[in-house]
């Protein structure tokens, strides 16, 4: 059998930053080098999906230098802003991982958005093959942007099993714990109102995110101190891995306010440990989350969303119950190596 073809992997900015993009990226390609593939990383420009000029051509540059008999495995931040002329010229066949489409972060101003969507249909056109992590993603792309089934497949994120005999949550104040990107798409400020109309009742609660969108961390510590909400929220910086891991086991429940989300990682980690979700009924969510392991309502309504909180803080049925079914659902989550298997079977697919 012959050796499967060698690729580069392309992702955009600070390989260390902790979001459930830049992690599944990196997480795949630790997954594939295990099974033996030779797939090395390469490092874009920050700024992407809104780069300069300069970080434009630096990145088309290095994308120009991977030669023809690789495979070219291109991050969708940065693939779907690319300049489509020079994109055509590239002389690797690409492969898209495509988290979600750019023009569906929300708050973004509608010809933005058009201008965006344009563009990824256009890059999205020229892609020998795309990766999504959900059917939300792979039915959005088929609907919206032209993608046929036969250049589509699902790599779902792969989650590590927590280590057995952990601490179980205290019963008094309950941790409602939310973790996700500083950025507006997450909804912490929905959050942030919810938690202060259940104000009545006995919690803790932490937002754990690192500073995305310039200016929200500000606007986020002001709506804190308005809300009168003090000491009962803390707002963290993002947390290693195993930082991360030890609040998981610190939480009674989780809680994300997101109003998009192309799959999801943390409800996949939260889940992995037994933590009852409250989260929104926004894109790939309700098919990451189990119906029975959370309460999902409308995005962008506080009022929703506290009414869920508080009956996961005062059923205790209820919270039993949805933990019980999250750990099934966590247990039954795949790891990285299922990833790798469907990415590197699109690999071999391109044509050499």
């Amino acid at each position: 059998m012959s050796q499967p073809r060698p690729a580069v992997f392309a992702v955009p900015g600070d390989p260390g930053r902790m979001t459930g993009g830049n992690i599944y990226d990196h997480r795949l390609l630790d997954a594939l080098r295990a099974e033996g593939r030779d797939v090395t990383p390469m490092a874009l420009p920050e700024g992407f999906p809104e780069p300069g000029a300069a970080a434009m051509e630096a990145a088309l540059d290095r994308l120009a230098s991977v030669p023809p008999d690789h495979a070219l495995i291109i991050d969708g931040l940065a693939h779907g802003a690319l300049d489509t002329d020079r994109l055509r010229r590239l002389r690797a066949p690409v492969c898209v991982m495509h988290h979600h489409p750019l023009s569906h972060e929300p708050g973004l101003p509608p010809e933005r958005a058009r201008t965006l969507a344009a563009r990824e249909r256009a890059n999205l056109a020229r892609a020998a093959h795309v990766v999504v992590p959900s059917g939300h993603v792979a039915a959005l792309l088929r609907a919206e942007f032209g993608v046929p089934a036969a250049r589509l497949s699902i790599a779902p994120p792969g989650f590590d099993r927590p280590q057995e005999g952990a601490a179980p949550a205290p019963d008094a104040p309950p941790l409602i714990l939310s973790v996700g990107l500083l950025a507006r798409r997450k909804g912490h400020d929905v959050l942030m109102r919810a938690l202060a109309l259940i104000a009545d009742l006995d919690w803790c609660a932490e937002i754990v995110g690192k500073a995305h969108e310039p200016g929200l961390q500000t606007e986020l510590r002001r709506l804190r101190a308005d809300l009168g909400l003090g000491a009962r929220l803390r707002l963290r910086d993002g947390l290693d891995a195993e930082a991360l891991r030890t609040r998981y086991r610190a939480a009674t429940l989780f809680a994300l306010a997101t109003r998009y989300e192309g799959y999801g990682m943390v409800f996949g980690e939260a889940m992995s440990h037994g933590l009852p979700i409250v989260s929104c009924r926004a894109g790939a969510v309700p098919d990451t989350v189990p119906e029975a392991a959370g309460l999902l309502v409308a995005p962008d309504s506080p009022e929703a969303f506290a009414e869920a909180l508080r009956r996961m803080l005062t059923e205790p049925g209820t919270r039993r119950s949805a933990a019980r079914a999250a750990a099934a659902a966590g247990r039954a989550l795949p790891g990285w190596d299922e990833g790798a298997r469907i990415m590197g079977a699109a690999l071999d697919r391109i044509a050499p």
